[in-house]
């Protein structure tokens, strides 16, 4: 869910997810560890240098990014702590949250998500 609405968020489309188990998410994280890349989502620079950021450290780069995210960015930049910690229990926690989700929501987000790939399936292959 939370992919689907930054990339609502993000009207300029500048984002584009990629499963991190296909051959172009290998690619992008040429060099990271399989356990390392599949443990949280990462967020890849779009210019050539392909700089990585990782799960609580890749908010502040992503907010720099999308329509007035830049008072959430200073805020992540500010706490950093905070930012991981926030992510890591999101992540730890991203069960419950999924399991109440009517079969609409779950339309919605596989259709954003699937839109922006340009997959014909949504993220877990449906």
């Amino acid at each position: 869910m939370c992919v689907a609405l930054v990339l609502k968020w993000d009207r300029a489309g500048r984002l584009r997810p990629v499963a991190l188990t296909s051959n172009e998410g290998r690619e992008l994280l040429t060099g990271m560890p399989e356990e390392d890349r599949m443990a949280s989502w990462h967020l890849v620079s779009p210019r050539g240098d392909r700089a990585v950021w990782s799960a609580g450290a890749a908010f502040s780069p992503l907010f720099r990014l999308l329509p007035a995210g830049a008072p959430l960015a200073r805020l992540a930049d500010r706490f950093p702590g905070a930012a991981q910690s926030g992510y890591r229990w999101v992540a730890d926690h991203r069960g419950a949250f999924g399991k109440p989700m009517p079969a609409g929501v779950r339309r919605w987000v596989d259709h954003v998500i699937s839109e922006r790939s340009g997959s014909e399936s949504g993220p877990d292959g449906r």
